[in-house]
This record gives C-alpha cells, sequence and structure tokens, in this order.
C-alpha cells in the first residue's frame, strides 16, 4: 500500500535528514581527528619517549621524552579533581535539600552556568593574579587550584543534573519516617545516583587534564619531573604547543605523539567512567 504523505510526515523527514547530517559530521569530524593524530603521531611514538624525561636539546630535536608532561598532567588533573570534588558535591547537594525549588537555587544554578562558559584563559588570569596575592609562584600547587576553579562549576552543574533525576518518591518516602534533609542527601541521594556522580566527576577531570591555558600562567613549564608542589610542572597541552612551535621537523612530530598519548588517556577516562557507572549501579534503586 502506498504510503500518503503529509504536512507532518514531510517535516519528520526533514527533521531525521538534518539530525543523521548532523551525526554524520561529528561522527566524521571525530574521526578525522583520529586519523590525523594516528597517523602523524604514531610512527614517533615510542616506549623511550613514554619513559624518559625530556634531555638536553629535547626541543631541538634530540634524546628525551615526555614522562614530566604525562606525570604533570596526571598530577594536575587528579590534584584539581579531587580539590574541586570536595567543593562541588557539598554545593550540588545542598541544592538538592535545601534550595531545589528556591529563587535563589536558580540564581546559583545560572552563576555556575556563567562560569562554566568562561574562557580558560581567564580562569588562568585570575589564578595568576590570585597566586601573586598570596605570593605563590608558578608550581603544580597553583595549577591545582586554578583547575579546581575551572572544574568546580563543570562539576557541581553536572551533579545537579544527575541529582535532580532522583525519583522524588525516595525522598518523600524518607522524609517520611522521619530523615532530616540531611540525612537524605548523604545517605540516599549520593547511593541512588552514585554512578552519574562519578560520570560528572571523570567529565570535569576530562577537561582538566586537556586544558593548557588556565596553566600557562599557574604551573609553569620544565623539563624536571614533578617532586614538589611548590616547584613548576609541565603538562601534555604545553608540551604540544612547544613541540609544535619548534622548526625541527622531529620534534614536530614528536607535538603529534604527546597529543596521541593525551587522546588515549582521556579515552581511558570515557571507557573508565562507563565501567565504573556500570560497577556502581548496583546501588541504584530499580
Amino acid at each position: 500500500m502506498k504510503k500518503k504523505w503529509n504536512r507532518q510526515h514531510i517535516i519528520e523527514a526533514i527533521a531525521k535528514f538534518f539530525m543523521l547530517v548532523s551525526l554524520l559530521l561529528v561522527a566524521g569530524s571525530l574521526g578525522f581527528i583520529l586519523w590525523a593524530v594516528l597517523a602523524k603521531g604514531l610512527p614517533a611514538l615510542s616506549w623511550e619517549m613514554i619513559s624518559q624525561a625530556p634531555q638536553g636539546g629535547c626541543f631541538l630535536g634530540k634524546g628525551g621524552g615526555i614522562l614530566n608532561a604525562i606525570l604533570g598532567s596526571l598530577y594536575l588533573a587528579l590534584g584539581g579533581t579531587l580539590l574541586a570534588v570536595i567543593v562541588s558535591l557539598p554545593i550540588a547537594l545542598y541544592l538538592r535539600a535545601y534550595m531545589s525549588r528556591s529563587r535563589w537555587g536558580s540564581q546559583v544554578r545560572l552563576a555556575l552556568d556563567v562560569l562554566w562558559g568562561v574562557p580558560s584563559i581567564v580562569y588562568g588570569v585570575f589564578g595568576f593574579t590570585l597566586m601573586l596575592a598570596l605570593g605563590i609562584r608558578a608550581s603544580l600547587l597553583g595549577g591545582i587550584i586554578v583547575l579546581a576553579l575551572l572544574e568546580m562549576p563543570i562539576m557541581v552543574r553536572a551533579m545537579d543534573e544527575v541529582i535532580r533525576l532522583m525519583p522524588a518518591d525516595l525522598e518523600q518516602a524518607a522524609l517520611a519516617i522521619g530523615c532530616t534533609r540531611l540525612e537524605v542527601a548523604t545517605h540516599i541521594v549520593i547511593r541512588q545516583m552514585l554512578p552519574c556522580i562519578v560520570s560528572a566527576i571523570l567529565l570535569a577531570f576530562g577537561r582538566g587534564i586537556g586544558d593548557a591555558a588556565s596553566v600557562l600562567f599557574t604551573a609553569g613549564y620544565t623539563d624536571r619531573l614533578p617532586t614538589s608542589l611548590l616547584n613548576p610542572v609541565a603538562s601534555l597541552p604545553l608540551a604540544i604547543f612547544y613541540q609544535l612551535s619548534t622548526p625541527s621537523v622531529d620534534v614536530q612530530q614528536r607535538a603529534y605523539a604527546s597529543a596521541l598519548v593525551l587522546t588515549f588517556i582521556v579515552l581511558a577516562i570515557s571507557l573508565g567512567s562507563r565501567w565504573l557507572a556500570a560497577r556502581f549501579s548496583k546501588y541504584i534503586v530499580k
């Protein structure tokens, strides 16, 4: 039987076409980026490059690797994410427990959305100004602080959105048997939404480990391995930037290899978030 097309069917077909085109554009862009990084970075990637710190003249094509940048990025992102979690989780729980329907809660969410959209270079400038006021020089500690500031609005808003998806019946049942709002937030909300909270944390971690502008002024750069919170530290995004800025073709190929390592780390974070979400899903009340 021949299908009769009406106005609604035509609109649906057009919308479906544009959605498919958008999906292909996004998938194609991702595939092109991965192909470019793999094609140019894989030939230059070696165990020596991953396991060694830069030696004299590394950025002129001589020996050494990017171990300092790998460790520095992990230290910066782990420290910044841990500090951001300590601040963000109580804020998200407070928004749920005490400000879920209030006017002030909407204002706080708007402020967090604005902070989310602020360019990372602005966070770097603010962190640099704060470090000058506190007498802190460019160091691992400075990078951790500014990354925590960068990740905090992302983490709070992501946690807040997933926490608001929790069934209201659970909260009402807990309040009916005499639980306080604080007990509901700490004993029920966290357990119920734990997979989503972990995903929000790893989302912010992925943003932190790949950011270069915020740590440009605050963490500095050094060829040495990170040994102290008060010493400068390298990072993979800055290593890629400096290597691409050199005229040596060999060093530029190392930049693509560094980008490949950073891509693998972000991919591992994404896969890890899915694994943890599946593992912690047993706490969810079905």
